[in-house]
């Protein structure tokens, strides 16, 4: 079963849609968090739950290898694969060649299982039954690009079980730029939603000072000569405007919304 939770009504025309296997659309409030939690309440029967971004183009085998890897290592609640090539790092990657890349890819290669830190969002499968016994759903007060959300989750979800990356899920991440929260706002949410994840302890202090000051830097230095597809001056000035908040009262992700 294929469960979409489209942003916007135009996101998704259920009229244009012809496939062999079972679709359903589901909507909800405008979110990555939110949008996820809908499909979550209401695929209450699933087994596993593979969140794939719209901009994320799977090997054929994907599932094939889902399957097999969750039934054959039960210990295993959140796995993510190997992005072979991830536009979300620079300009973006056309679909004609993220699709061809897909189908270019070599044979499956022997089985690599690496414990990581968290899911990646955009190709995340998660065991539900523990997900479920513990009540996690992802924090719907990180809102619109929900940065970290896939952290956070992963990180509450941890304590009952493995968090791995395999070699063998294999797919392109288009990395698509319309989605994604403009500059201010964006810039706040890398700050708050990290400081708000330490405050309730999903996120070691050290991790999340660290991206902090990683993202920070980054977008300071560059502001000045920023690549064509990011607002690095808007982030920058979001940082700032969360640094100040959070020093002077709890992390609150939502205040973005009023940038």
């Amino acid at each position: 079963m294929v469960t979409i939770c489209p942003a916007k009504e135009t996101d998704f025309l259920e009229e244009a849609a012809h496939y062999t296997f079972p679709l359903t659309v589901v909507r909800g409030g405008v979110g990555a968090s939110t949008q996820r939690n809908v499909i979550i309440r209401h695929a209450t029967d699933t087994d596993l739950m593979v969140f794939l971004d719209d901009d994320y183009i799977a090997d054929p085998d994907f599932l094939l290898e889902v399957e097999r890897l969750f039934i054959s290592q039960p210990d295993i609640v959140i796995a993510t694969g190997d992005v072979i090539a991830d536009g979300a790092q620079g300009i973006g990657i056309t679909l004609d060649d993220a699709k061809r890349m897909v189908e270019t890819l070599p044979p499956q290669p022997e089985e690599m299982l690496q414990n990581v830190f968290n899911g990646y969002g955009c190709n995340m499968i998660v065991r539900m039954s523990e997900a479920r016994r513990h009540g996690i759903l992802f924090d719907e007060a990180l809102p619109l690009y929900s940065w970290w959300e896939d952290v956070d989750f992963s990180r509450r979800l941890a304590p009952f079980g493995r968090i791995v990356k395999s070699n063998r899920l294999r797919g392109v991440h288009m990395g698509s730029k319309s989605g994604r929260s403009p500059g201010q706002r964006l810039g706040y949410s890398q700050v708050a939603n990290v400081v708000y994840m330490m405050q309730k302890g999903t996120v070691p202090l050290g991790v999340g000072t660290l991206r902090i000051a990683r993202n920070v830097f980054a977008n300071m230095t560059r502001q000045f000569i920023p690549e064509p597809w990011v607002d690095r001056r808007g982030r920058f000035v979001g940082n700032l405007k969360a640094i100040r908040d959070c020093l002077y009262s709890p992390a609150d992700p939502r205040k973005c919304l009023e940038l």
